[in-house]
């Protein structure tokens, strides 16, 4: 059974609470950039066990009658038809699944502001679609030399160039696709609108990680490094924040750097500045909603263990930097954790080097760990959860739950028809052939039945895997983790 170190329930209203509380500080508007994920956090759910992956929607629905969504997305990234790593999709089709997303929570997105633009073909042709769906859009522009230049940023050449953006809530929530989108510039820039019209309004941040009241080497404020490496934040202790209170507290690089240019752009809107450290301007109350410390050290390890495989997996094909990697291995070095702590690497690895081939491991919610290895009829992925089914269902190993007949059938088209070279089912293939077989076979219902509870367990490969065994594998919720070989030498690998 799965231990929990988080309480959701107390984190939600604490949450709303605290949002409560700086709307009113700043006289009923704020404008709240929010960082990470909105949703489908599940960063948060595996360093955090008993965060759930909707938190954050669940505490916005809270608010919802005061919240107001704006989506900013750069003109650029547009042009360079940048995407999500995660979903491989782009930018600006992202923004249309977050209006969608939203919607059906049945919040309200406002507008879209488009950040950083100069004219891009690309991005003309997206402002116009949004337009043509019903969507309000808004242009903010290029400013030169920003932030450093403040006199021109904080000016009506500036910020004042750019489009005003209307909202009619108290709660304006900006966020985005990705980094690098203009959430803060988008903030600043309202405010400054805003003062000109003689409305109160202020700004806040809401970052998940780091956690600034956990220690600067709390594993789960390292497992946010990990996370992060290839942007290549850094925690530190926030200066402002121990100069002004006396208090010690976490935040990252980029804020404690952008900090004294925020306070100025403060000071010339204002008049002064209402926060005395980056520590301030966050409304981050999950320090506050753990319930079992131990719990949440132990998840935020085997969480940095997974990075490192992710990075190194990607350095093996050329798609990250050796100092990503390094810096990885790094904080396992900082918190003595070996990737060999990763329950179903060694299971994994034990039995590729028994079988001289490819090997698959899954820990299961109780604990127990079945592996799979490489047949004539599975690959080790399909074998492995293939028998994760059967363990889960009770099933005996010995029982057939798939016939030859129907596997067979499958290999002569996969072969003969469709020209593969491996016989073998990927997962995809093999969940195909257990459905068939349900019909008609109670053991392989109950067997497929169990499918929902393989969600948050762990996989480990002994090699990098297919793109349809990976996109299997995360859509049935499982941590996939993958040694950073290929299973031929071979330059091209599907």
């Amino acid at each position: 059974m799965k231990r929990i170190g988080f309480d959701s329930q107390k984190y939600i209203r604490l949450q709303s609470e605290r949002i409560r509380e700086r709307i009113a500080q700043f006289g009923g508007k704020l404008y709240l950039e929010f960082g990470g994920k909105l949703f489908d956090d599940y960063h948060a759910s595996r360093v955090l066990p008993g965060f759930e992956p909707d938190n954050k929607i669940k505490m916005l629905l809270e608010l919802r009658d005061q919240a107001e969504i704006v989506i900013a997305i750069n003109a650029g990234d547009i042009e360079k038809n940048k995407r999500r790593g995660d979903l491989g999709i782009t930018y600006d089709t992202d923004v249309m699944r977050l209006i969608d997303i939203f919607r059906g929570f049945g919040l309200y997105v406002g507008s879209i502001a488009l950040t950083q633009y100069a004219g891009q073909p690309s991005a003309v042709v997206f402002e116009n679609r949004m337009k043509a769906l019903g969507l309000r859009v808004y242009r903010h522009y290029r400013i030169p030399n920003y932030p450093a230049d403040l006199k021109l940023v904080v000016s009506d050449e500036g910020y004042g160039r750019n489009d005003y953006i209307e909202t009619t809530r108290s709660l304006i929530v900006v966020t985005a696709p990705g980094p690098g989108s203009g959430k803060m510039a988008t903030c600043l820039s309202q405010l400054y609108h805003e003062h000109k019209r003689g409305v109160k309004a202020g700004y806040a941040k809401f970052e998940t990680f780091p956690i600034w009241n956990l220690p600067l080497k709390h594993p789960v404020n390292l497992a946010y490094e990990a996370a992060t490496a290839d942007l290549n934040d850094v925690n530190m202790i926030d200066p402002f924040h121990l100069e002004a209170y006396g208090v010690t507290t976490v935040n990252y690089n980029r804020d404690i750097e952008i900090y004294p240019v925020l306070r100025t752009i403060f000071e010339r809107i204002y008049g002064e500045c209402p926060y005395k450290s980056p520590t301030d301007m966050g409304v981050n109350m999950v320090g506050f909603s753990i319930t079992d410390d131990a719990v949440c050290c132990e998840a935020s390890k085997q969480e940095i263990i997974r990075r490192y495989f992710k990075a190194a997996c990607l350095r093996r094909q050329g798609l990250t930097s050796e100092e990503e990697v390094g810096k990885i291995e790094l904080l396992m070095r900082t918190l003595n954790i070996e990737p060999e702590m990763h329950s179903v690497v060694p299971a994994a690895l034990a039995v590729a080097e028994r079988t001289g081939m490819p090997a698959a491991a899954i820990e299961l919610p109780d604990g127990r760990v079945v592996t799979g290895r490489t047949t004539d009829l599975f690959g080790p992925s399909s074998a492995a959860l293939l028998n994760a089914l059967k363990a889960l269902a009770g099933i005996p190993d010995e029982i057939k739950l798939i016939s030859p007949e129907v596997i067979g059938t499958i290999q002569t088209l996969k072969t003969g028809y469709m020209k593969s070279q491996n016989p073998r089912l990927h997962t995809d293939e093999m969940l195909i052939a257990l459905s068939i077989s349900a019909a008609s076979d109670e053991n392989a219902m109950r067997a497929m039945q169990c499918l929902s509870e393989l969600a948050d367990c762990d996989v480990h490969s002994t090699v990098i895997l297919s793109t349809v065994d990976d996109s299997v594998f995360k859509r049935l919720g499982l941590n996939l983790t993958c040694e950073p070989v290929y299973e031929k030498n071979s330059l091209y690998h599907k």
